[in-house]
């Protein structure tokens, strides 16, 4: 299973650096079947519940069969709302990094490691702001990068343990 999870995640790491555009697409309709999906689920529990939960799990239901719409309809908007929400995470929590670094200074040493990474997520949001559609392609590129990775360790793993479990066991 190990080697059939590694070759399925290398060719899915090259199909989405020759296809990023499609990469993109595909993940933008998953992640509206799933909203929307969720959704329903959400409705139909909201009716299954205690009336206490029962208006929470209404408005998680119609805000995700919204959002399945939404991103059916236009995938093009939810890609750069998704891409907005990195960036503008990227920022936050690289101040608040910045701030935590500067705060523990008197705590522990090499504190300026911390900085550095915030300062550094601030840069990656604030470029992901000012170059969305760039963002986006290296999102996918980044994505595909790490799929190849990924599925390259896995197979080194199904081959190391296939060589384990092949060796001959000394009770």
């Amino acid at each position: 299973m190990l080697l059939i999870r590694g070759l399925a995640a290398i060719v899915f790491g090259f199909l989405a650096l020759i296809w990023p555009g499609m990469t993109l697409l595909v993940l933008v309709v998953f992640f509206a079947a799933y909203v929307l999906v969720n959704g329903v689920f959400a409705l139909l529990s909201a009716f299954r519940h205690g009336a206490r939960s029962r208006v929470w799990l209404l408005i998680s239901g119609i805000v995700g069969i919204l959002a399945g719409v939404v991103a059916f309809a236009w995938p093009g908007i939810t890609s750069i709302a998704l891409l907005y929400v990195v960036a503008f995470w990227a920022i936050v929590s690289g101040v608040a990094e910045v701030i935590a670094g500067i705060q523990l200074r008197k705590d522990i040493d090499n504190e300026w490691m911390l900085i550095v990474g915030g300062i550094l997520s601030v840069i990656f949001g604030v470029l992901l702001l000012i170059w969305p559609g760039a963002g986006l392609l290296s999102l996918v590129w980044l994505l595909g990068a790490f799929a190849i990775l990924y599925g390259i360790a896995e197979i080194a793993l199904a081959l190391r343990v296939k060589n384990f479990t092949s060796s001959p066991r000394v009770p």
